[in-house]
C-alpha cells in the first residue's frame, strides 16, 4: 500500500493508506473501490497502525484484492463519527473518485469498531455514494438510520462484545431488514470485541460486497 496525505483546506491534512489491484497501471478499466475506517486504536500520525486490521493488513501480508482500497488515518482524540472528520471522508472520496479510474456504481464501505460506526454515519451523510456496506461491531445514531434502508449492509458481532454491545447491530438489523432485505447481521457466539480478524478472513464479504452494483 502507498502512503499519501491531502489537504482538505488550508489547515487540515489527511493522510492515508491507497491500494492497487496488480493490473492497474496495464490496464484502462475502472475498478471497484473499497473505503476501509480503522478503530480507535489505531488514530494518531503513524500510518503503520493503519495496517493492524482488517483490510489493510491482510493487503501487508500479502493478499490481492480486484478493488482500490482507501484507508484514511483518523487523528488521537478525534471519532470518524465527527461532523468534520465525515465532511472530509467525503471530499477525500469524492477527489479520489474523480482523479482515479473508478467505477462509481461500485463504491463500497467498510470499518471496525470505531470505524463501524464511522462507515455508518458517512453513508448516512452521503446515502448515494455506496453500494453496500460492512461495517464490523459498530453502530450508528438511530435517528440517521432512515438514510440507509437503500443500501445492502452485511454487519457483524461478537455476542460477548463488552466495548460495544451487540444489540447495537441488533437495533439497526431489526429496523432495516423490515425494508431492505439485503440487510444482513451475523453474530458470532463466544466472540468478544474482535470480530474483525474472522470476518476479513473470509473470501464471502468480498463477494458479498461486490455483488452489488448502485
Amino acid at each position: 500500500m502507498i502512503c499519501e496525505e491531502r489537504s482538505i483546506n488550508d489547515t487540515i491534512l489527511l493522510e492515508y493508506l491507497i491500494y492497487f489491484p496488480d493490473d492497474y497501471s496495464s490496464t484502462k478499466k475502472k475498478y471497484p473501490l473499497v473505503l476501509f475506517l480503522h478503530g480507535a486504536g489505531e488514530r494518531g500520525t503513524n500510518l503503520d497502525l493503519v495496517k493492524k486490521h482488517g483490510i489493510p493488513k491482510r493487503i501487508h501480508d500479502g493478499a490481492k484484492f480486484p478493488f482500490i482500497t482507501i484507508a484514511p488515518q483518523c487523528a488521537e482524540g478525534i471519532w470518524w463519527s465527527n461532523k468534520q472528520k465525515l465532511v472530509f471522508l467525503g471530499k477525500l472520496l469524492q477527489d479520489l473518485i474523480s482523479e482515479l479510474r473508478v467505477d462509481k456504481n461500485r463504491i463500497y464501505g467498510t470499518g471496525l469498531s470505531m470505524g463501524g460506526y464511522g462507515i455508518l454515519d458517512l453513508a448516512s451523510n452521503y446515502p448515494t455514494l455506496f453500494a453496500a456496506l460492512i461495517p464490523i461491531c459498530g453502530g450508528t445514531i438511530l435517528n440517521q438510520i432512515k438514510n440507509l434502508v437503500k443500501i445492502p449492509i452485511w454487519m457483524f458481532h461478537g455476542e460477548k462484545d463488552d466495548v460495544i454491545p451487540v444489540e447495537s447491530s441488533k437495533l439497526i438489523y431489526q429496523y432495516l431488514n423490515k425494508k431492505n432485505k439485503n440487510t444482513l447481521l451475523t453474530v458470532y457466539p463466544n466472540i468478544t470485541h474482535d470480530s474483525w480478524t474472522k470476518t476479513y478472513e473470509n473470501e464471502k464479504i468480498y463477494d458479498w460486497l461486490l455483488s452489488f452494483k448502485k
